[in-house]
This record gives C-alpha cells, structure tokens and sequence, in this order.
C-alpha cells in the first residue's frame, strides 16, 4: 500500500530558472510539473490554485487547451470558419470584422483564458469615451463620441466568439457573461407593433412598398432574405402557398399557406412585375432582383406622418397578431419559421397595448360590490354565492 499525499501541490524554485513551478497530481495520479510564469510567490500559489480547482472540476484539459492560443489566433480563426458565408450573411461578415478589429488592438496577445469580465469592463468604458474617426483623403477626423448602440454591437460580437470558444471547448465560461454593459443602450431590438390604422400607410406608398406591407404583415416573410429575392415560381396562387427556398434558418425553407390578403397582394405584384424571373425586379437591371426598400420606405413614413420604424418590425406585428388571435406560441413560433423558440418572445409584442385593454377591465371596487352584481343562492354549505346572470 502506497503511502498517502500530503498535499495537493506545491510550489517550488528551480535552479535554472526565475519563475516559480508548480507540482500536482490530476485526476488519475499522473504527476504533473509545469512553470507558472511569474517569479511572485502569491500569484504562482494562485495558479496553482486555479488548476486544482479546474482538475476537481474536470475541465482542466479546456484551461489547458485555451491557454495555448491567443485571442487574437482565435479571433482571425472564429472570422475565418464560423463568421463568412455561408455561414453567416455578408453583412454580418463585414460587422463582425470590423468589431473584431477593435478587440485585436487591446486582446491580441492576450491568452484566450485569461480574458476576464473586468477587463471587458474596461474596454466598453474607454470605447465609450472615445471619439468617432472618419477618413478622408486629407485624413483621419474626429466626430463627437461613439455611439452606446456601436460599443455594444462590439460586446455582442465579443460574446459570440467566446460562445463558439466554449463550444469547441477552449474556455470552461464565457467572460463576457458577466459583463454589465455601463451605459443604458437605445435602439436595441425592440420590435414595433404595427396597428391596423397605421398599416393605412399602405395608400402612401408605391405600388411594390404596398405589396410588400401587405405580404409580410399577412406572412411574415424576411424582407431581404426571403421576399425580395422571391422568383415567381416560387408563388403558387391556385394552392395558396408559397415557397421558400432559402432562409436564415434551416426551419425558414418550407412551404408556407397564404391567407387572401396575401394572394391579392402576390397577384398584384406579378401583374406589374414585367416578364422577368423575379417578383421584384430591380429597376436598374430587370434580370436581377430588387436589393433594397429602405429609402422608399422612410419617403412613404414621412408622407403618411408616422415616425420612423424599421419595415423589419412588420414580422414582429405578424407574430403580435397571431398571438392576440389565440394561436399557441409553439405554432406562431413554427409560423415564424424560427430555429429557436425563444426568439418567439422578442418578436411578439401580445403585449404592451393587450396588456392595457386588460387593465381597463380591472374593477376597484371589488370588495364594495352590492346586490346589483351578486345574489346569494344556497346551493350547499360550501357555495352560496353566484354571479346575476
């Protein structure tokens, strides 16, 4: 029989070397030595301390792991395998990107597992008080601070990329999971509930803006990723369906039933298309499709008097209506055709203005109620009071 360990570890000097190395066992009795870096007594007890507690928590082959490759290594890798398409839309790509160039000039070289929430902090409240930098052909200047919407798209990405790390095991956490974004942010996704007198805005609009309000508050079509590129095979009016061939999610390519609003607004757009493929044609060059509605979009909210919102938030009214109809969430979700069923919750306004009209029905005087609204009828012992009918 083997005589009992001591201890856990230990810290000791070597000779031929100024840093401190730490000595332990792991789970199996393998021993293990390894330099912790650093010639202070404290910090090398702390490491120390750090890698038992990640071998009783099992995950000390991740720290291991992470601690091999830098921030900057995996953030050239995470914009090279998981941000470019396919994977991810272009101008995803391009968002990425440039927020990963922000975070390289301060995380570089930083291990990958040393990353903290603090110093994620810190580096959302020094961009927050930095200056916004336009390039001209003279030069680079300067406009007023940045603003809380770009510092946070920065935090989103930053998580992003340390969810995909956790994924492939390289942290055992996400740093960026604690981090408390400084400022209060607006302009985040809040998704406004279009009404139907707003939805009036329709008659202000050109002929293609009309079929395009009408069709995705009736199906809840992506305007850039799933209407616009639409081709007209892909319409089936005898059947009321419509096909859709390419999605942002998996669950997005399906067939999806119209309602007859939905089918007068595809048999008015086809009859003004022209004789092109697609159902909206470019103007510019008819064999390709329509790229973009924003500019008429925002002429059509000015003529009708109505402030700005994005036409995006004619989805999240889709779902608001289904909701308020009594349609179930799990269904609304697979209406949405959406990957995750969370992602319900941030579209379905049910909400503020439903939650107003209940309200109106709360009764205050409850307690005071006389005979006009209750009768006493015996029917037993335990029940005796109903509601006049």
């Amino acid at each position: 029989m083997g005589r009992p360990i001591k201890y856990d570890g230990r810290i000791v000097r070597r000779k031929e070397t100024r840093f401190w190395w730490m000595y332990y066992r792991e789970r199996d009795g393998t021993r293990r030595r390894e330099s912790t870096f650093t010639e202070d007594w404290n910090e090398a007890n702390k490491k120390l301390r750090e890698r038992l507690q990640a071998r009783d928590g099992n995950i000390l082959q991740i720290v291991r792991k992470g601690e091999s490759i830098t921030f900057g290594e995996w953030a050239d890798l995470f914009l090279e395998s998981y941000s470019k398409p396919p994977i991810r839309e272009p101008k995803t790509h391009v968002a990425n990107l440039r927020a990963a160039n922000h975070l390289k000039k301060v995380f570089a070289t930083r291990r990958l597992v040393n990353v903290t929430a603090d110093e994620i902090e810190h580096y959302l409240r020094n961009r927050l008080c930095q200056p916004v930098s336009f390039k001209t052909s003279s030069g680079y200047i300067e406009r007023g601070k940045l603003k809380p919407t770009t510092v946070h798209q920065e935090l989103r990405v930053l998580r992003r990329m340390l969810n995909v790390a956790v994924r492939k095991k390289l942290l055992a956490s996400n740093p960026s999971a604690n981090v408390e974004f400084p400022v209060a942010v607006k302009g985040l996704f809040r998704p406004h509930y279009v009404s139907w007198s707003e939805q009036q805005i329709e008659f202000h609009a050109p002929s293609h803006l009309r079929n395009v309000v009408r069709i995705i508050t009736e199906t809840g079509l992506r305007v850039y990723k799933e209407l616009l590129p639409m081709k007209k095979e892909h319409v089936d009016l005898l059947n009321c369906v419509v096909w859709i061939p390419d999605s942002k999610t998996l669950n997005g390519i399906s067939e999806l039933p119209l309602t007859k609003l939905a089918v007068e607004a595809f048999r008015n757009q086809i009859a003004i298309s022209g004789n092109g493929d697609f159902l909206f044609p470019s103007d510019e060059t008819p064999s390709k499709h329509l790229k973009s509605v924003k500019t008429a979009w925002r002429n059509t909210l000015r003529r009708a008097g109505i402030p700005y919102f994005r036409i995006y938030d004619l989805r999240s009214t889709y779902a608001t209506r289904l909701s308020a109809g009594g349609v179930a969430d799990e269904w609304v979700t697979q209406m949405l055709r959406q990957g995750d069923s969370q992602v319900f919750k941030k579209y379905s306004q049910m909400k503020l203005q439903m939650k107003r009209e209940a309200l109106e029905k709360l009764n205050r005087q409850a307690n005071e109620m006389n005979g006009t609204l209750c009768q006493n009828v015996p029917l037993s012992k335990d029940f005796d009071t109903v509601l006049t009918q």
